[in-house]
């Protein structure tokens, strides 16, 4: 058994993942989503920072979500959002973020070398 198979990913995992998108106010990332803008790029000394400072279990989990498929994750984003009201969230989950996530996600597993 791997040590990837021993970890478990909770929903709470992925929100927590996707947490750096849900700080920004709703009306900034609603733009965002919809010019498929890069965050991570734009930000990319920060998530190097962050990288820094990561435990390798949380290390894993994040590579574990990243390679989840983008529906999966927007499945669990708009359950989030049901129990939060969270607008980030609504954005986050819409069929329109897609390409959104999809790019942030490539960026992050470079930036990350994952």
């Amino acid at each position: 058994m791997t040590r990837e198979d021993e970890i478990t990913i909770t929903e709470k995992d992925v929100i927590n993942t996707m947490d750096i998108f849900t700080r920004v106010p709703s009306i900034l990332l609603g733009r965002w989503v919809s010019k498929n803008k890069n965050l991570v790029k734009t930000f990319e000394g920060q998530v190097n920072g962050y990288k820094n400072q990561v435990s390798p279990e949380d290390m894993q989990k994040l590579e574990i979500i990243m390679q989840m498929p983008v529906s999966q994750l927007q499945n669990i984003l708009q359950k989030a959002y049901l129990q939060t009201g969270k607008k980030q969230l609504k954005i986050l989950s819409s069929p329109q973020a897609r390409p959104f996530i999809e790019t942030n996600l490539l960026e992050l597993k470079r930036v990350l070398d994952l």
